[in-house]
């Protein structure tokens, strides 16, 4: 059961954990976005009933002033919808960045006043060893606050590992991000030849971090050496005025397109029309855009952040680049085309890996059990010592030997 901010569940009757989901406006061009969609619309809606708290700025087009009031009135809006929907569950979708983490504080505060649990799930930013930059009072401060939660969700084994290490007594699970493979079941492949360009794909939200700067410098490097390829970027986002005058600066206003922001069977005919997908980034939890592309057979050029490394083989599923490094761009789209063969075997790894461990399904059986657990069970030590869910096992299972002839960076 679905219930949307402004009506009244039904969950006493229906005898379902009643769960108030935060996370920015669904429309928006964003990660927890989609991550919101996805599971309104799976299993676990079935299960739960769901209901949507917005709370971040992504979707709203507010001046700063009303940015600054909104984040004010916030937790009495909180406070509002968990006691008209009879919550039990505050399920907090954000990353560990300064601004969302103090937003997120006084949110989880409210919900313990209120009696609900509260689960706190990182989709990237900081790990916490390293969030207050060495401030001794200021990290104990945050060692304490993230006890407070009932779990602790993450994406990534490294997020595992150190979270694990910062609040050895929380209960903290691996769940990878998951989506719906059947949009991208039919799409059919076809990677060219050497002498045509290499069809690149970007997709997602247009900032700094994104590392939209190197992949189009490593365009015009490309381009320098006498290689071919069309960069497709599609989204929107604080750097899109900027990234079209670098385009023009650059030189290489015939290699890239900007398609703006794309959804649905958009998204599916654009995946289908691609030879690479490329997500330069400088820090990430784990990208829908990725697990997307590589459902729909897309081979990838991408960094070792976050959860990315748990998903991507070297030279199975695509190839790493330094974050921040142009010219290993440049490198790297050189050797997926000139090896037309190499991108089909890697086509063919990425689908078989995202069908077989990244699938919604996995993901809504698992937190449904999640939140059974922290309404239905006593924290007591061994509730507290259980550190890790299916999820984290299956997101760390093989990924596969080397496809043969494939090239490194």
């Amino acid at each position: 059961m679905v219930a949307e901010i402004g009506g009244s569940a039904k969950a006493d009757q229906a005898g379902r954990v009643v769960t108030l989901l935060s996370g920015p406006d669904r429309a928006a061009v964003s990660g927890v976005s989609t991550h919101l969609n996805l599971l309104f619309n799976s299993r676990l809606a079935q299960r739960c009933t769901l209901a949507h708290f917005k709370a971040g700025s992504e979707g709203r087009g507010e001046s700063r002033l009303g940015r600054v009031a909104r984040l004010l009135a916030s937790p009495f809006a909180l406070l509002a919808s968990i006691v008209r929907h009879r919550a039990d569950i505050l399920h907090l979708n954000s990353g560990l960045t300064a601004r969302a983490y103090w937003r997120d504080l006084a949110y989880l505060v409210v919900a313990k006043l209120c009696g609900a649990r509260v689960v706190y799930q990182i989709h990237g930013g900081a790990l916490p060893q390293h969030f207050f930059g060495g401030n001794r009072l200021l990290t104990a401060f945050l060692r304490m606050t993230l006890q407070w939660p009932d779990a602790i969700v993450v994406l990534a084994s490294v997020e595992l590992e150190a979270f694990q290490s910062f609040v050895p007594r929380q209960r903290v699970v691996m769940l990878p991000n998951a989506i719906d493979c059947a949009p991208f079941a039919a799409l059919r492949r076809s990677f060219g030849t050497p002498n045509q360009p290499l069809r690149l794909l970007y997709i997602g939200r247009l900032a700094r971090e994104k590392g939209l700067h190197e992949t189009l410098q490593a365009l015009r490097h490309l381009r320098g050496q006498g290689g071919k390829a069309h960069l497709t970027i599609a989204g929107g986002g604080p750097e899109e005025a900027y990234l079209k005058r670098l385009v023009r600066e650059l030189g290489v206003d015939d290699e890239v397109t900007f398609a703006g922001p794309v959804f649905g069977e958009a998204k599916v005919r654009l995946l289908g029309e691609v030879d690479v997908f490329i997500l330069a980034s400088y820090a990430e939890g784990l990208p829908y855009a990725l697990l997307e592309s590589m459902a729909a057979g897309v081979p990838c050029i991408v960094t070792r952040v976050g959860a990315v490394p748990d998903v991507v083989s070297e030279r199975v599923h695509g190839l790493f680049v330094p974050p921040r490094d142009a010219l290993a761009i440049s490198q790297a789209i050189s050797l997926l085309a000139g090896n037309r063969r190499t991108l089909a075997l890697m086509s063919a790894a990425c689908r078989e890996r995202v069908i077989s461990g990244y699938g919604i399904d996995r993901l809504a059986l698992e937190l449904a059990a999640l939140y059974g657990s922290v309404c239905g069970q006593e924290r007591d030590e061994g509730a507290k010592g259980a550190k890790g869910a299916k999820g984290a096992k299956g997101a760390k299972g093989a990924k596969g030997a080397p496809l043969g002839g494939a090239p490194h960076v």
